[in-house]
């Protein structure tokens, strides 16, 4: 199925359902859950995912899964997605929060086959076995580290919210302590008993996660400027330190230059 929208076909009665759907650079599909639990991949570009407890940057050939009945946010950049829409009685093991995970390229091929599927696709032969061994490659998958926690308080909620949609390095601990009426040691041990990171490094995540979306359209070397590093090799480092991989992974209009890898 593609371009169909869940509450058309949510009634079915299959465990998994696979939807293709193509969105506009830059759609925000605002606030909403989904009864089943979400497999959420992206053929192509970004997708960035909130909910109440936390942010996920999901880059190009990853996928994020998403339990069920949670609030959520998906922004949009130049996606085409394969969904598995999946009944949560089928998947006990299904992570608690969202968790992002890497799309092997047989896992890749069993999406981009299922989303050929009719709503009421058989299941004795070829398309249910298709179906079965999605859950099977995706029960393997290893949590990749593409998110940031986001504190129950309001106030510090609205901090890192708001950090997130424009990171800054010239914010510090003082900065945000003074936003919160607080004494700089008493913000900084309230924001790590919430998160369990420092400001600062919460922040210096957040800035690594920022990077994903804009490689999609500068170089390795402009985002590091923009982001605040003193190098593009300093901003390389911290982001293979962190990601696993260099940034120059994820440059897809850009050619990565010598100097940036």
């Amino acid at each position: 199925m593609k371009n169909v929208p869940l509450d058309t076909v949510d009634h079915v009665d299959r465990a998994v359902l696979p939807i293709g759907t193509d969105y506009p650079s830059g759609h925000v599909l605002d606030w909403h859950e989904h009864r089943r639990a979400q497999f959420l991949y992206g053929a192509t570009g970004v997708m960035v995912v909130d909910t109440d407890a936390g942010s996920w940057t999901v880059p190009p050939e990853r996928a994020v899964l998403i339990p069920a009945a949670t609030p959520h946010r998906v922004r949009m950049l130049g996606v085409s997605t394969r969904s598995l829409y999946i009944e949560p009685d089928a998947v006990p093991w299904w992570p608690a929060t969202c968790t992002v995970v890497d799309v092997p390229p047989l896992l890749r091929e069993l999406l981009l086959a299922a989303v050929e599927f009719e709503a009421e696709y058989g299941l004795s032969g070829r398309e249910g076995h298709i179906a079965a061994l999605l859950l099977h490659e995706i029960a393997a998958r290893t949590p990749l580290p593409f998110h940031v926690g986001i504190p129950a308080s309001a106030d510090l909620a609205a901090l890192c919210r708001a950090y997130l949609a424009a990171p800054d390095a010239g914010v510090t601990n003082a900065t945000w302590a003074a936003r919160t009426a607080m004494s700089e040691r008493a913000f900084t041990r309230r924001f790590r008993a919430e998160t369990g990171d420092s400001p600062a490094v919460w922040r210096g995540r957040a800035r690594l996660l920022a990077a994903v979306p804009m490689l999609r359209t500068a170089p390795v070397t402009e985002v590091a400027g923009r982001l605040g590093y003193a190098s593009p090799a300093a901003f390389t480092a911290a982001f293979t330190r962190a990601f696993g991989t260099p940034p120059s992974r994820f440059t897809t209009s850009v050619p990565p230059r010598a100097s940036d890898t």
